[in-house]
Order: structure tokens, then C-alpha cells, then sequence
């Protein structure tokens, strides 16, 4: 597997090395050994997975709070998405900026989002599929959200405003100036 660093400290790229021959590819995705000598020693709990059928669809900006505050490890099994993180680390010489690459099964890109980072995705085709372990289990009482389209993070979509599909939750989240100090 091989790094690459972004913009921000801590949120890092993975790509597997494939190994490729007339049947198709072989590669490991994940290594428990590696990602802790090399991204995190963390341990994760739980395996989420999920379908977005349009183009459009944005899923975020997610994070949960202490004590089950989550490091995520996303890729996109199916399909295609933008997927973001930003700095919410109050103190952190990146507060508020905001990182965002492409995924897809093409490219085998992951990327590492730590925890003090909110998360969320655009699919950019229909039927996309994203797989993600997180290093705490979901809790709905430690749940919180940014506003997608917040203007002080300036996140710079592939969608606009009204070709944007979100939940009636996500919708609803508060901008990170209103935000109270979670790490």
C-alpha cells in the first residue's frame, strides 16, 4: 500500500497496490498491522455501507462526539463520489479547511479521515456504494452535523445548491461558527 499526504495533517490517501494480470486484480485493502505502524494505531469497531441511487446525492458533514468520537477509513465500491473532509479541531492550524478527493473501484483510493474531522460525500454517478470502518460504533445521542454549504468552509461542490440532494437531517445541520467546542 502506498501514502500520500493531503493538505491537511492526519488526513492521509491509501492506495493499495494491485496486483494485475488477464483475470483482472488482486490487492489488499486493508491491513491491520500496516495501518498501525504506518496511518494510526487505532482499532476499529464497526463496518458501515451504504447506497446512494441519483447523482447528487450529498451525505454530510458528519462527525460524532466524545466518548464515541469516530476515525473513518472510506472507499467507494461502486460508482463514483467526491469525498470530503474538514478540520474541526478548535486550535488546529487548519481549523475549518477542507480536503476532498475521488473515489472510486477504478482508482482504489481510501481515504483516512481522523477523528476532529467532519465527513460527508457527493456522488458524482447513480448507484454508488461506499464502505467505511469507523474506530467507534454509531451512537445517535453523539451524532452532529456542519452544514453542507456552509460560506466560511467554502467547500467546493460538484453540485449546486439546488441539484443537491440531502436528507431532511443534513439540511438541518448548524454552521461551524455555531458549532460548540467538540475537540
Amino acid at each position: 500500500m502506498h501514502i500520500e499526504a493531503t493538505a491537511i495533517d492526519g488526513v492521509v490517501k491509501i492506495i493499495p497496490k494491485r496486483h494485475i494480470d488477464k483475470r483482472g486484480y488482486f490487492c489488499e485493502v486493508f491491513k491491520e498491522s500496516w495501518f498501525r505502524e504506518h496511518v494510526a494505531d487505532i482499532s476499529f469497531s464497526q463496518e458501515n455501507e451504504s447506497l446512494s441511487t441519483s447523482v447528487g446525492v450529498i451525505r454530510g458533514l458528519h462527525f460524532q462526539a466524545a466518548p464515541f468520537a469516530q476515525g473513518k477509513l472510506v472507499r467507494c465500491l461502486q460508482g463514483t463520489i467526491f469525498d470530503v473532509a474538514v478540520d474541526i479541531r478548535r486550535g488546529s492550524k487548519t481549523f475549518g479547511q477542507w480536503v476532498g478527493e475521488e473515489l472510486t473501484p477504478e482508482n482504489g483510493v481510501q481515504l483516512w479521515v481522523p477523528s476532529g474531522f467532519a465527513h460527508g460525500f457527493a456522488t458524482l454517478s447513480p448507484n454508488s456504494v461506499i464502505g467505511y470502518k469507523v474506530t467507534a460504533p454509531y451512537s445517535p445521542e453523539n451524532e452532529c452535523g456542519i452544514k453542507w454549504n456552509d460560506p466560511d468552509i467554502g467547500i467546493i461542490w460538484p453540485f449546486s445548491e439546488t441539484e443537491a440532494i440531502l436528507s431532511d437531517k443534513d439540511r438541518q445541520h448548524v454552521r461551524l461558527s455555531e458549532l460548540p467546542e467538540f475537540f
